[in-house]
């Protein structure tokens, strides 16, 4: 019986914590007091030695010293300002107005606004709670399908974990050991495009089934010209001279220069563009621009001008996500302040919650910790490889399981425990595979999205149910998301399929992560990964398990090799029928 425990500890300690974990026990004690158990266990089976412990201050010690940790607190604290000082309402109200003429009008609306808050705050919560309050009411009213209006609005809200600044994003590049503003990057564009499959479904509501997402009827339409017209054509007349600066700008600035800093120097002046014009029509009365003009731009110059503050600057390396996080505090309290809603309430209310989420963070990252020193100590991660690396069909067939694993586990878990629980386990065989970290992150955050979708346990599910009329039954939110779920997955095909969507720069891993092995020798006796082969010796690494196709892995414990360029993202090839 001995023996079995000492050659099946890992296994028995991973399916020890999902026991721990369906019995309802806080997510952050039970991976501590899983692996300090464990630990005891495995000192007094001799498989340990009581050394081992002695490296856990150190290891706590470096959750406080890392700085990339305080990009979660002010980012948070900038969302939560920006969702109570009225954004959202102000942007819901104007870009509903719009998009109201056209048949689905208000649905689209809802996903524009849902991945500008989601650049902006950050925060599912507070969008999906906003947008549920203001838009849902509107929506029934105007006969919308229920289920298309409750997914619509469950589903944008979920864009604000893969919409940089994403606090998942910050959780995974700490975990994978890559930069933040390198993940930033790569998940921006993959967040586009699922913003655009998202209006894409609604588009294809409007024209197979026309009556669930009419436009807004005339009396509904709130801003007119004294004509009668709307006055969208302005608002078109002001965005193409805005793209026109933007392109003379990229030009004539550095021409062969970085794209991010050309991207972000043309789109800067664009906004700058509109703005200025607004405000000189405003002032000097030229009536250039309709009513509708001046709204939009009035309303959606701030958040972007905030966005430009913060991702901006990240993105062209003038400062690192945690000072961006501090400018986009500052920025939104700046905001609130000029729209007159600032205030103490206001400002302790944000703090307080803040304050909470921050503190949930660290208290898991302090249990995975204690979990993963025990793990790794047990063997536990090259347990996991041999698993993983075992798989038929190599990176297709590794990334198709880990996928399926993780849509599966968040029906139980939420992004943070997917992240500080899975994440160090399957990094280092992604990376061992020769999978991008960069691109294998993004990945897993648009599937975690899903972990806000999923009925019944879907967090954004029970945030609209919270706000929804009585009228709107459980069961509409339920179904009205699986679309929406479908959609998710489809997105992280299109991410295996086109690797090149996501964008990277092949940065150098920064070995800061919990997914590194320790770097302490504690005098144990070596023990056989279960189902590897055994050391000759107790200096003898194991041998390198052989993936399909010849390809070998690195040793474990053998000195990481130094590579400048960085894994490659993953090439699939597919047979042509």
């Amino acid at each position: 019986m001995t023996q079995f425990l000492i050659d099946n500890m890992a296994p028995i300690m991973f399916g020890s914590l999902v026991v721990f974990l369906l019995s309802g026990f806080p997510i952050a004690f039970a991976l501590a007091a899983n692996g300090l158990l464990f630990a005891f266990i495995g000192i007094e089976l001799g498989l340990l030695a009581p050394e081992l412990l002695q490296a856990l201050p150190s290891r706590l010690f470096g959750i406080i010293e890392n700085d990339t940790l305080l990009a979660i607190p002010f980012f948070t604290f900038m969302g939560l300002i920006l969702e109570r000082s009225g954004m959202a309402e102000d942007l819901l109200d104007t870009i509903g107005q719009l998009f109201g003429p056209i048949r689905g009008g208000l649905a689209y609306a809802v996903i524009f606004v849902g991945a500008l808050l989601a650049a902006t705050t950050g925060v599912v919560a507070a969008s999906v709670i906003s947008m549920g309050l203001i838009s849902l009411p509107l929506m029934l009213k105007y006969n919308y399908d229920k289920r298309l209006a409750t997914g619509v609005i469950a589903a944008s809200g979920t864009l604000a974990q893969i919409i940089p600044p994403s606090l998942v994003l910050i959780v995974l590049a700490d975990q994978l050991g890559r930069s933040v503003g390198d993940m930033y990057k790569g998940a921006f564009v993959p967040g586009m495009v699922l913003t655009g499959l998202y209006m894409l479904y609604v588009l294809l509501m409007t024209l197979v089934k026309p009556a669930s997402a009419p436009a807004l009827p005339l009396e509904a339409r709130t801003f007119r010209e004294p004509s009668g017209k709307s006055g969208s054509t302005s608002v078109l007349v002001l965005t193409a001279l805005a793209v026109v600066v933007g392109v003379v700008v990229d030009l004539n600035y550095n021409p062969g220069g970085p794209l991010d800093e050309r991207l972000v120097v043309s789109i800067g002046a664009a906004i700058s563009f509109a703005f200025v014009l607004a405000v000189i029509n405003r002032v000097l009365k030229l009536n250039l621009l309709s009513q509708m003009a001046e709204k939009v731009t009035f309303v959606l110059i701030p958040p972007l001008a905030l966005i430009f503050l913060v991702l901006g600057t990240i993105f062209i390396g003038v400062a690192t996500p945690t000072e961006g996080g501090g400018m986009g505090a500052l920025g939104a309290l700046v905001l609130a302040l000029i729209k007159g809603r600032l205030n103490l309430g206001l400002t302790r209310q944000a703090m307080e919650s803040t304050l909470k989420l921050s503190a949930f963070v660290i208290f898991i990252l302090i249990g995975a910790r204690v979990f993963s020193l025990t793990f790794y100590g047990v063997d536990g991660h090259l347990w996991v490889e041999h698993l993983l690396t075992a798989l038929p069909g190599g990176q297709t067939g590794f990334l198709i399981a880990v996928n399926i694993l993780f849509f599966l586990l968040a029906f139980f878990l939420d992004f943070f425990e997917l992240a500080f629980i899975l994440v160090p386990l399957v990094g280092p065989v992604a990376d061992k595979l020769g999978i991008d970290l960069i691109w294998f992150g993004v990945l897993l955050a648009v599937n975690m999205q899903t972990s806000f979708m999923h009925p019944p346990f879907g967090f954004s599910l029970f945030y609209l149910r919270s706000v929804a009329p009585r009228s709107v039954k459980t069961s509409d939110i339920y179904w009205g998301s699986v679309p929406f779920v479908v959609i998710q997955l489809i997105m992280v095909a299109l991410i295996i399929i086109f690797p090149g969507l996501v964008t990277t720069d092949k940065a150098k891993a920064q070995d800061r992560s919990i997914t590194r092995s320790l770097d302490i020798d504690l005098g144990k006796p070596s023990q056989p990964a279960p189902g590897g082969p055994a050391p000759s010796g107790p200096s003898e690494a194991p041998e390198a398990p052989t993936l399909p196709g010849g390809a070998q892995l690195e040793t474990p414990g053998a000195p990481p090799q130094s590579n400048d360029s960085g894994p490659a993202a993953p090439v699939f090839e597919f047979e042509k029928k």
